[in-house]
């Protein structure tokens, strides 16, 4: 679209048409939030290693670790001692004192609740038992 100022003038008008420029900025912008929506990772899915996957891993023998069950109901195992997850620190506490800072070798089942798992791993931490693995078979 032209503009005229006046019927007589023939000068150039100094203003600029920003319609053009805000349309091709409000496009530019829809396309990048789509783009950052579908880039973004999702949330905290973790799945379990494959029991099927038969590649090799380094076996700690089971005098030299402490092992750590969790079934799909989520009930805790230490050492083939029952614990549950409001005794879980101090049951993991009193054997590393009894057994020192071993190896733990967590076996958890694929329908285990991660809320349980990451209890077992920070309780494993505060009793100083940084060495912890998951199993599986």
């Amino acid at each position: 679209m032209s503009m005229v100022s006046s019927a007589g003038d023939d000068e150039v008008m100094a203003e600029i048409n920003i319609t053009p420029f805000t349309d091709v900025l409000l496009v530019l912008l829809i396309i990048f939030m789509i783009l950052a929506a579908l880039i973004t990772p999702p949330g905290f899915q973790k799945q379990l290693p494959d029991k099927s996957d038969n590649t090799p891993v380094n076996v700690v023998s089971k005098a030299k670790s402490i092992e750590v069950l969790v079934n799909d109901k989520g009930r805790i195992f230490i050492d083939n001692k029952e614990s549950d997850v409001t005794h879980i620190y101090a049951d993991m506490g009193s054997v590393a004192k009894a057994r020192g800072h071993l190896h733990v070798s967590l076996a958890a089942d694929v329908k285990a609740p991660y809320g349980v798992i990451i209890k077992i791993l920070d309780a494993a931490k505060i009793a100083g038992l940084n060495d912890v693995g998951f199993v599986t078979s």
